[in-house]
């Protein structure tokens, strides 16, 4: 089990789940109110719940709006939201996973590839970069949580794999089928996680240099501020340099 590597996996650029509050809420809503719908409405017995609830409680949703999106599960008053997955390439050949939840699959795949093809990618075949990720667990936790050596001890007791730690926070990962008990022993000694959820983590990783790196943020903004998509992975990795340069 690997300590403090050097590993970064980017879902998006920092900063980016800081802009257009309300279009993050809108995210975290469907997810809880999808997560609500598939199990039990009581996140002490549904996991993916549990995590959606924890996520939103992490961006500071006010607990009004947590409640109305399970009660709009509860009393069948919602779309039926389908999840869908695709798979493309952005600027430098960057392989991307582009996760979404959506009421209409014609609308959500018409935006999602005008957003790629307008900024310099391309869309390709289920499957056409999956092969290149590893399906994990991912529970993230802020720096605050703590040091390295105490997140390193509490997620080698709790059973997880790897952990990746940074200034930024920590990335704790898992199998797919240990991830809500992995997240559930480390509420005890690290308090509640920021996320925990099924990720796509990269085998290998593509250096962006500052013109392709500029393109690929525009791309994924894009994608974000789409409704439908919730979660955009990549194997892209952008030095500090390159970053400082664009802001």
């Amino acid at each position: 089990m690997a300590g403090h590597s050097k590993f970064k996996n980017i879902m998006h650029r920092k900063g980016a789940q800081d802009k257009k509050r309300s279009g993050m809420f809108s995210k975290l809503s469907r997810e809880i109110t999808v997560a609500a719908k598939m199990g039990l409405p009581d996140p002490d017995m549904n996991p993916r719940l549990r995590a959606a609830v924890n996520a939103a409680k992490a961006q500071s949703m006010p607990k009004d709006n947590i409640q109305r999106a399970i009660d709009k599960a509860s009393k069948g008053d919602t779309e039926n939201y389908e999840e869908i997955r695709y798979e493309g390439f952005g600027p430098a050949g960057v392989s991307l996973i582009i996760e979404a939840l959506t009421d209409n699959r014609n609308r959500t795949a018409t935006n999602v590839r005008t957003a790629v093809a307008k900024n310099g990618g391309n869309l390709g075949a289920s499957g056409s970069v999956s092969h290149a990720f590893d399906r994990v667990g991912l529970v993230t936790y802020p720096a605050s949580a703590g040091d390295g050596e105490k997140v390193f001890e509490a997620a080698l007791e709790a059973g997880a794999e790897d952990v990746t730690s940074t200034e930024e926070g920590h990335e704790i990962w898992t199998a797919v089928a240990d991830l809500h008990e992995v997240a559930k022993a480390l509420e005890p000694v690290l308090g509640e996680a920021e996320g925990a959820k099924l990720a796509w983590r990269p085998q290998t990783m593509v250096d962006v240099g500052e013109g392709d790196a500029a393109t690929l943020f525009k791309l994924i903004d894009a994608l974000d501020d789409d409704d439908d998509v919730q979660t955009v992975w990549g194997n892209y990795e952008v030095s500090d340099a390159v970053m400082e340069k664009l802001g």
